[in-house]
């Protein structure tokens, strides 16, 4: 069988993503921890995904990306909270990235999952990223991954593709699909804000809860709100 890596921070794209790719492909997992808050929670999510989907599963530390970050996920700032109208808004959507961006966060982590691939034989990099967080965060976008997989084919002696299946999909497409394949969505945790619960009012809380609601399915995960 083909090996992928997926990076994999045990949220709803990650795993919709690692789940369209898991029936033909060895799955090696990586989770990273860069100090963020809610890395006990993605840390839990994942092992419970990897436990119940049969993926290899390993944890990558980077506590040099948590020290120079100053973004609100690994400091003590407060992490923004929308409300469901402002998800549409580009300029409070813009906003609250630029307030999560950690820097070069996917470019770490893709290169170190490029590092990976290499060593294991693997053909495929599964990454979550998607459409509608593309719109507002760059190394979500279509373009980013066309470009990233450019700089593979020139600098890598290996046949190693990055595959992000969700690349023109929005939140409601991405849980639709969630479903076709049988994808643990109930054990995926979103929250930037690392408590048991999901909070339910960061934007990746936001989104998430927009999705399910338009798609009329219950989220069997738990928010606070």
């Amino acid at each position: 069988m083909k090996k992928a890596i997926s990076v994999l921070s045990g949220g709803l794209d990650c795993t919709v993503a690692t789940s369209v790719f898991s029936k033909d492909h060895e799955i090696h997992a990586i989770t990273f921890n860069y100090g963020q808050k809610a890395f006990k929670r993605e840390l839990q999510a994942s092992k419970e995904i990897c436990n119940k989907m049969n993926w290899n599963h390993e944890v990558i530390d980077l506590p040099w990306l948590a020290e120079i970050s100053n973004s609100s996920l690994n400091t003590d700032e407060d992490i923004p909270e929308l409300k469901e109208e402002d998800l549409d808004d580009l300029n409070k959507s813009q906003e609250s990235a630029i307030n999560v961006w950690v820097p070069a966060r996917n470019t770490v982590f893709t290169s170190i999952a490029l590092s990976y691939a290499e060593s294991i034989g693997a053909d495929a990099i599964i990454v979550g990223w998607n459409g509608e967080e593309g719109a507002t965060f760059p190394d979500n976008s279509k373009e980013y991954m066309e470009k990233f997989n450019e700089l593979i084919d020139v600098g890598s002696p290996e046949k190693i593709k990055i595959e992000a299946p969700l690349i023109d999909l929005n939140k409601e497409e991405i849980v639709t699909l969630g479903l076709e394949f049988g994808a643990p969505m109930e054990l995926s945790y979103s929250c930037y804000k690392g408590e048991e619960k999901q909070c339910g009012v960061c934007e990746s809380c936001m989104r998430r809860k927009r999705a399910f609601k338009n798609l009329g399915i219950k989220d069997k995960s738990e928010y606070e709100i």
